[in-house]
């Protein structure tokens, strides 16, 4: 089969080649793929970190070619959307059952690809503030894919939505659209919050943390700064507002139960009460084209492949 394969020497360090087809586990069904997107994360540091040859790729959506040998999972020729470590710039990839959504018949796979990552991470986080109706939440890096979703899924939510972004002249009225009430360029300007999920990391994090209520939460999620943490004195001390305010992580590819999730959130994209926000679309032998525009931070949103 065809596969985007990390190659070093290439300027993108990805080049079309071929491998075999994988051969999935009894939990595993083979998923033909139809479209994939990729993350900041896997474009920025694996393509640095793997081995040469290593087919990457988390998010992908396409057709199930073989139900799993063990009956779980949906049967062959259902539409999908799938999360894996791996395999998914590939023309097949083997998915355990676990992480494979159901799509409604007759949607956009190409936007529907942008759901595992950018969508789940967004739920996830949620579910780990709590119920947001009629609560205050804060999503910095509001701009990036798992941002739009957030933004999106918060005020679906019920909350009070403020979102941070670097540049709020450019992108207010974007993420006005999406849901946000308010649009701010530090989180130390959006008031008290109780839940924030953060994008960013870095000294954007230790701001969103001073702004949370008695009993906030705030989840880390993506680390785009790629600067550390360092909290005042004073910052976890439980008095003067401060009590029982928490701060938690998650690791999608370490999450049970993943399946409903994607089902999920794949029936709002298709109904268009989520709009995944592809900003780039095309087919996969313009791969180089989209990992620059990922690397040099001048796409926001999703970028899709269309696998030929």
């Amino acid at each position: 089969m065809r596969a985007l394969l990390v190659d070093r020497s290439a300027p993108s360090g990805l080049r079309l080649g071929d491998v075999p087809v994988p051969d999935p586990a009894p939990n595993q069904a083979l998923i033909r793929v139809v479209a994939t997107s990729l993350n900041y994360g896997e474009v920025r540091v694996g393509i640095e970190l793997v081995p040469e040859g290593t087919v990457l790729g988390w998010d992908a959506a396409g057709i199930v070619e073989r139900a799993a040998a063990d009956g779980t999972g949906p049967a062959a020729g259902t539409p999908v959307v799938t999360l894996a470590a791996n395999g998914g710039w590939a023309e097949f990839r083997a998915v355990d059952t676990d992480s494979i959504g159901t799509v409604p018949e007759g949607a956009d796979l190409g936007a529907i690809s942008t759901i595992p990552v950018a969508g789940a991470s967004a739920l996830r986080g949620l579910h780990r503030v709590g119920p947001v109706l009629g609560r205050r939440v804060l999503i910095t890096g509001a701009t990036g894919g798992v941002g739009r979703y957030a933004v999106q899924l918060a005020r679906m939510g019920g909350a009070h939505v403020t979102a941070s972004t670097g540049n709020p002249d450019a992108y207010a009225d974007e993420l006005r659209a999406l849901g946000a009430h308010r649009v701010v360029a530090d989180p130390a300007e959006s008031g008290t919050v109780d839940g924030v999920l953060d994008m960013v990391g870095g000294s954007q994090l230790v701001a969103a943390h001073d702004r949370l209520a008695v009993g906030g939460t705030l989840v880390a999620i993506g680390h785009s700064a790629g600067e550390a943490e360092h909290f005042p004195l004073g910052a976890m001390y439980g008095d003067f507002g401060r009590h029982d305010r928490s701060i938690t992580t998650f690791h999608l590819l370490g999450c049970t139960g993943l399946a409903p999730d994607l089902s999920w959130l794949a029936d709002r994209v298709t109904t268009g009460e989520l709009d995944p926000q592809v900003s780039w679309r095309g087919p996969w032998d313009r791969a180089a084209e989209a990992v620059d525009l990922l690397l040099g931070r001048k796409l926001h949103g999703k970028a899709v492949l269309e696998i030929a």
